[in-house]
This record gives C-alpha cells, structure tokens and sequence, in this order.
C-alpha cells in the first residue's frame, strides 16, 4: 500500500544547506574545504553539504572537550546548579520538538508520526539524569582498624559519542544526558547519513546556556572521522552504537589507550511466540517489532519462533498484515512506513530476499521495490516477510537491518530456547505466552541483554539496555549508565594516634597492609 507525497513542512526548508563543523560553542564556517552531501532517503534529494572533519579537526575538538571539563565554569558546578542546568535544557529542547521532529524526519526518513513519538520521551532522558545528580551520594566504608575509608565518584573526561543513522537524537541523548549530569564532556560524531538533528541541538543547548566546549559535533564517515576520534588519546570513555564489526574496530582502538567503552552493537532478535496467546495480539507485535524504523534497529524482531499449533495462522496473518502497510512519503499523515536509509541499504535487503530464496525459504510478503514508488527516488522496499526459515539459513544468523522478518516453527519450550539462542547476537528477546511462570522461565534461559514479555521495543530512562555476545558491552539508560561516566576514588584516613615504624625491630609486628 503506497501513501500519497506532502509537501515538506516550512521548518525543514529552513536549515541552513551547508554546515560546518561543532567546535568550542560555535559552528565552524566550512570555508572552501569539500563538503559531503546529505541526502533525504524519502526523495533521494540533496538537503544539506557538511564537512568531513579531519583528524586534525577532531583533534580542536577533543582539546575544546579537554579545556571545557577542567574549567571552573564547568568542572566547578555544584551537583545542584549542574542538575538545574541539565533540567534546563530538556526544557528547551522541548520547545524545539517540532523543528527537531521535521528535520529528523526529513533527514533519515522516518514517518513523522514515528518521529515524534519518539523523539517526545528524549527531553526525559535529561530529567532522569538530573535527578540522578541531585541523588547521588558516595560511601563510607567500614573497614579494620582505626580508619575513615570512604570513595568520591569524579567524572571520568571526555567522552567520545560516535552515533548511528536510525535513531540520531535518541541514541545521541542518551549518552549526552549522562555526560552532562556527571560532568563530563563530550565529541559527538553522529551517523554521516543522519547529522543535521546533532549539528542543530548543539547549537540549541549552547544558546540555553551550555557552557563551550561541553558538547562538541564533528561529521565524517568512520574510516576518518570515527577512527581519529576512537583512538584519540585524549578520550576517557567511548560510547558507539553501530554494527557489530565497527565497534570491535573502535574498541580496539580506544582500548589502546585504556579508554572504558559502553557498545550498542548487532542484533538479531528472537520473539518467542506461544500457543496460548492471542492470535491477532501476536501478529500485531510482529509487525511492529518488525517494521517501524523501516525495520532498521538493532532490535528488530528478526526472529520469529512459532509454536506449530499456531504456526499457518501466524504466517499467513502476518503476510497480510505487512502487505497492508502503507508505505511512502514520511511527512504524509497517512504513511505507516518510510524509506530505508540508502540506496546501499536497500540493496543489502533486496541481497537478503535472493539468499533466502536460494535457501529455500518460503517467501510470503515483500520482497521488493514497491512498483508505485520505483521511480521518486526514494530508498523504499516493501515490508518482507520470509516462512519455514531454518536456523542454519543465513537469513535466520545475519542481521539484515531492513524491514525483513523470519518465522521458524517450535514443538517444545526447550526447542524454542535453543532456537532462540542458536545465534552470535545477544542484545533483546521478547516472549508472548499467557503463562506467567513459562514467561519468567524462558527469560531466564534466553541470551539476552533486554527481554519483553508481552511487548516490543519498549525503553524507559531508568531500565538498563544493552547486550550479551557481539551485542556489545556495558549498559544504556539506567542508573547503570550514570555510574559507568564515574572514576572512583578511595580515601582512607587514619584516625587513629599509635607510633608507627615499621623498621623498630623490637616493636611489636605490625600490619604490612
């Protein structure tokens, strides 16, 4: 089903066409130097030309980032006026909402409507953090003998924020939210598909009152960009949400200079469905977990592992609910799905669809360019949805990153455990079934960072996300991810008043330590 075009809204007509870079509180004017273009994957029209910063440009950055978090204004902030400016600035980015929605939109493709769903939670990812600020407190620690031991929390530095296309905003603040609130400071490098939103709230947050040099944006592909930044010796903390072998390539590199990582990487998520849920309830997450984002999240409900009592029914219900998705134009009120991200994107799905097929998968919807949008220039594939997949097919073990589902049928809870598990990712599950102690059991045995019983791609400000596996390391969101911005720092006084000399022959033995 094909949506009709809408004109695009006034506000994303307005952004400036060619950008520089975030630097020191200011955009750096992009000069004579070659710029990088930026195209709108729902016309496949140019929207905006950005630098393609150097290493020498990321050095200026981290030294900005270094000079912010040592300077009083800054570093000396109470935790108290730290949280109010931090509340702060999800206030004003939530008076921006509307041109942060339409640019977001216009830039990676998403249907306004997801958009700004979406985007709406972001301010309170800020809050959250701020009332983490205000709440934290360090520990005294009984210890033997006549000692005050207690430990301080000091932010680690600079952070290095390297971001992905699906979700820029989103994955850009959830890091940012947490480095402010601590006191870090940070470089940015967002997607080089998707930077104007990124580009745009600095400019924001510097005119509410960030101080310069706390958030710095530099573009560029991850050859260049993301590489100088990974291994710049002046980052204390890389952040990177991306596929699985381009954090390993990152990680490689900060951990040459001991920086600590947080890694949101591939996925390739199974939905474990029982026999006694509802039917129509079932095919309904399916198609969402599946779908929204034009299936591009590393979450995506890849996976589908039916209970073979409910197998036909779910196959074919699902068939005919993804073939009813309309798709086209994201600022159409109407459109229910956008574009994939890119031209090279869109061939990786349509790959995928001649693999399974070579496999002997039962292709059931989907699978190709939909002929009414063929020639707009978009990036567009109809949602795909591919039956009798089994778990040794490569379209059931490789993330494809697109609107692209499997189904894959089960007999028994073990078979549905070692099917969901008969893969090298590990960062969500989800788990439909009515039984309550099944629901709980199967999450304990699933390999998983992030499992939803009931539900799909839900997140929340205050619960941990992240994977196991290649999934990555460490934890998003959550206190989890407020603590990990901390260096800890223990302080052991004596109190008490006994001589000491540890070279007194004569003396009692004292302790060594």
């Amino acid at each position: 089903m094909v949506t009709h075009s809408q004109p695009a809204p006034a506000a994303t007509q307005r952004h400036e066409p060619r950008r520089g870079l975030f630097i020191d509180g200011q955009m750096v004017d992009p000069g004579p130097r070659a710029l990088m273009t930026i195209i709108s994957p729902g016309t496949g029209a140019t929207i905006a030309e950005v630098l393609e910063a150097t290493a020498g440009d990321v050095d200026r950055a981290v030294a900005s980032a270094s000079d912010a978090f040592r300077a009083r204004d800054w570093r000396g902030l109470s935790a108290r006026t730290r949280a109010r400016l931090v509340n702060k600035l999800a206030d004003v980015m939530d008076a921006h909402l509307d041109e942060l929605f339409e640019l977001e939109t216009l830039n990676n493709g998403r249907p306004i409507r997801e958009t700004r769903a979406q985007l709406a939670r972001v301010p309170d990812l800020f809050r959250y953090n701020a009332a983490l600020a205000m709440a934290r407190r360090d520990d005294v620690i009984p210890v033997e003998g006549e000692y005050l031991t207690y430990t301080r929390r000091l932010p680690v530095g600079v952070v290095a924020n390297v971001t992905p296309f699906n979700h820029p905003l989103l994955i850009a603040c959830r890091n940012l939210a947490p480095t402010f609130a601590s006191g870090c400071t940070t470089v940015v490098k967002p997607s080089e598909y998707t930077p104007l939103t990124t580009l745009r709230l600095a400019e924001i947050f510097a005119a509410a009152g960030l101080p310069p040099g706390v958030f710095n944006v530099v573009t560029g592909g991850g050859a260049v960009t993301g590489r100088a930044l990974s291994e710049h010796p002046g980052i204390r903390k890389l952040v990177l949400t991306g596929g699985t072998e381009a954090g390993r390539r990152a990680g490689a590199a900060a951990a040459s200079n001991f920086a600590r990582q947080t890694l949101e990487l591939g996925g390739k998520t199974p939905v474990v469905v029982f026999d006694d849920y509802d039917l129509d309830q079932a095919v309904n997450y399916a198609a969402f977990g599946a779908f929204v984002g034009a299936g591009q999240t590393c979450v995506c409900a890849a996976r589908h592992i039916v209970q073979r009592r409910l197998y036909d029914a779910f196959v074919e219900k699902l068939a005919a609910k993804a073939r009813a998705i309309a798709i086209g134009d994201p600022f159409a009120p109407d459109t229910q799905m956008g574009p994939v991200i890119s031209e090279r994107q869109r061939q990786r799905v349509l790959d995928f669809v001649r693999i399974g097929r070579e496999e002997g998968a039962r292709l059931v919807a989907g699978g190709r360019v939909p002929p009414a949008l063929a020639a707009n220039g978009g990036f567009f594939i109809e949602p795909t949805v591919f039956a009798d997949v089994a778990p040794h097919m490569r379209i059931f073990q490789e993330e494809v990153f697109g609107p692209f589902t499997v189904v894959t049928p089960f007999d028994t809870e073990d078979d549905a455990v070692r099917i969901a598990n008969d893969s090298p990712y590990g960062l969500a599950a989800a788990i439909r079934t009515r039984d309550v102690a099944r629901a709980h059991r199967v999450a304990d045995r699933i390999d998983a960072g992030i499992v939803w019983i009931n539900d799909h791609h839900r997140v929340d400000a205050a619960s941990p996300w992240g994977g196991f596996k290649q999934s990555g390391i460490g934890r998003e969101f959550g206190k989890e991810a407020f603590d990990a911005y901390f260096d800890v720092k223990a302080v052991m006084v004596n109190v008490g008043d006994q001589p000491f000399d540890w070279f007194d022959m004569a003396a009692a033995q004292p302790r060594l330590n």
